[in-house]
């Protein structure tokens, strides 16, 4: 059964996970994550302006970006997205609350994976994403 989570939509919502260190690194992915401060703890200036772009305090936030410098076709970017929410969507362990962000930071290998969007592709991609979130 599918966790209940919620997209990243907005620019701002990117642009706070970005600017934190990445949690989990693997050979072409990077794992962003931001959770709420809890309660008694001093979260700094900006937490109050961070915390509104993640309006309800419990809710999960999951966002995939795939930039076009390290996937150059469409259905290899789409590919990708689809098994970043599926790898989360059929995670076993509940997600942490707060925003987590996967984020492809180098391209496969052309010569490898010669197909867009072949099943070697999609399973490189999965099997990835699966090691990353165990490392995290």
């Amino acid at each position: 059964m599918a966790a209940a989570w919620r997209r990243l939509r907005d620019r701002a919502q990117f642009q706070a996970l970005l600017s934190t260190r990445p949690v989990a690194r693997s050979p072409h992915f990077a794992l962003h994550c931001w959770s709420p401060p809890r309660e008694g703890l001093h979260a700094g200036a900006a937490a109050p302006e961070v915390a509104a772009l993640f309006a309800p305090p419990g809710a999960v936030w999951i966002g995939a970006m795939t930039p076009k410098r390290w996937a150059r076709r469409a259905v290899t970017r789409n590919l990708m997205r689809r098994q970043i929410y599926a790898v989360f969507g059929q995670s076993s362990a509940p997600l942490p609350a707060g925003a987590h962000l996967i984020r492809l930071r180098a391209g496969f290998d052309a010569a490898k994976f010669p197909s867009a969007a072949s099943l070697a592709l999609r399973r490189a991609v999965r099997g990835e994403l699966l090691t990353l979130l165990a490392s995290a």
